[in-house]
């Protein structure tokens, strides 16, 4: 995990380790259940927590229960073991189900999460403003902002012609823009978020002026040529 991943998830759980792995194919983070279950109940016996916790999801059917996964993480002891994990949703559909004061900013920040997004539905301008704020919050100038908010747009029209002619699936979408990349770049997205030295993030918030003009270009040629 890339060193500032790993600060925010230690700071989320007051320092503690949370063991995880990223898996590449799927660009997603997994976490140690155990882990988190530990970090937030402070109980000795995080295991047997879980263990219970987990028949009780199943008895009420929660649909968390088919979201758990196994993967071998390094254990105190060195040693490789197989460990439940959750996706970052599930963690947070995790965190929900745990009656822990610990638990309670968590659900305090999804619940107003889950206001400003509904806030969004009435009025779409907040979340075009928060955008901004983000980005210039991140020391992006207008000008990049602008053109990326542009770039945005452009995309959303490639994508609207390849689903007119058929395309529908996310590695359908995958393929075809790696087509693009490669046409400018040589390298796939997979391939360039590397030598970024990114993973999650968005790959475009990390480029250059001259690199998200090239992508841009790329997208709209592709566009113009797909309609012809």
């Amino acid at each position: 995990m890339d060193d500032n991943k790993l600060e925010t998830i230690s700071n989320l759980f007051e320092g503690k380790e949370i063991r995880s792995a990223w898996d590449s194919e799927k660009e997603e983070y997994y976490f140690s259940v155990v882990d988190i279950v530990g970090a937030l109940t402070n109980s000795e016996r995080a295991r047997k927590y879980w263990n219970d916790l987990k028949i009780k999801l199943n008895q009420e059917g929660s649909q968390l229960s088919e979201k758990i996964g196994q993967l071998k993480l390094k254990a105190k002891d060195g040693k490789f073991y197989n460990t439940d994990v959750l996706d970052t949703s599930g963690i947070l559909r995790l965190i929900e189900s745990i009656p822990s004061p610990k638990a309670e900013p968590f659900k305090l920040w999804l619940a107003k999460m889950g206001k400003e997004r509904i806030d969004e539905v009435f009025n779409p301008e907040i979340a075009i403003n928060r955008a901004v704020d983000y980005y210039r919050s991140h020391e992006y100038d207008d000008n990049w902002i602008k053109a990326r908010m542009t770039g945005i747009v452009d995309r959303r029209k490639l994508t609207d012609v390849w689903k007119e002619n058929g395309i529908t699936k996310n590695y359908e979408y995958a393929v075809l823009t790696n087509e693009i990349y490669q046409a400018w770049s040589g390298m796939k997205a997979s391939e360039y978020k590397e030598l970024k030295g990114i993973r999650k993030e968005s790959l475009r918030d990390n480029m250059t002026d001259i690199e998200v003009a090239l992508t841009d270009l790329g997208e709209i040629a592709t566009r113009e040529l797909k309609k012809a």
